[in-house]
């Protein structure tokens, strides 16, 4: 993906915990020329590998499995919090009035060679983690033991398993670095009075220009 280089996040666990924090995105390979995407749920592996392991799972029906005769390149896609930006949030519009909009975001963007698998025991392992994932802030989580076994074994005949070893990782982090402290401030007044999202409200630490330092 293109990132302008003040945009430009390459810190590596800070890629790894904003995919973990996100966790939905898009899956896509190319084989035989043609990409195919998919919208899902993907988990985050920091031990497998140096950047971490991408793992899911797929529909069975699905062609994007289908069309890969074996091990096939893969970009995950992930997009955080984002919000449009009016011009009348800039201190420079009454100044010069030379604004425009724009729009701020963060986007992780992994990229690896994905293997499809079928493997019984792999896919009731996988299906755990990522269901003790996702359960594990519930006050009483629900387990796939929880369900009847031959549903499970039902479940699992319809699903195909995937693991991406991340080759490389980088992120975008669109949050008007470029802009004037005034700029700046003014957007993140902007976002606080305009948007009740806890998730883009969790930038607002990060779009407010850095404190001055005091000179000792």
């Amino acid at each position: 993906m293109y990132v302008p280089p003040r945009s430009r996040e390459s810190r590596i666990p800070i890629l790894q915990q904003a995919v973990d924090d996100l966790r939905f995105g898009t899956l896509v390979t190319v084989a035989d020329g043609a990409p195919c995407a998919t919208h899902l749920p993907m988990m985050i592996d920091v031990s497998a590998t140096p950047n971490g392991t991408l793992i899911g799972h797929i529909a069975r029906q699905n062609p994007q499995w289908q069309n890969a005769a074996g091990p096939v390149a893969g970009i995950a896609l992930f997009v955080g919090p984002n919000f449009y930006v009016t011009p009348s949030w800039y201190a420079t519009k009454a100044e010069t009035g030379k604004v425009v909009p724009t729009w701020n975001y963060i986007a992780v963007e992994a990229r690896g060679s994905v293997e499809f698998f079928h493997d019984r025991d792999r896919l009731l392992s996988l299906v755990e983690r990522l269901t003790a994932a996702q359960e594990s802030g519930r006050e009483v989580p629900w387990g796939v033991s929880d369900a009847p076994g031959s549903y499970i074994e039902q479940m699992l005949g319809a699903i195909v398993g995937f693991a991406m070893p991340i080759d490389a990782l980088e992120g975008a982090w669109k949050l008007g670095q470029q802009k004037s402290d005034a700029d700046r401030a003014g957007v993140a007044d902007g976002v606080a009075a305009s948007f009740d999202d806890p998730n883009v409200r969790a930038l607002l630490p990060l779009l407010r220009p850095a404190p001055a330092r005091k000179i000792p």
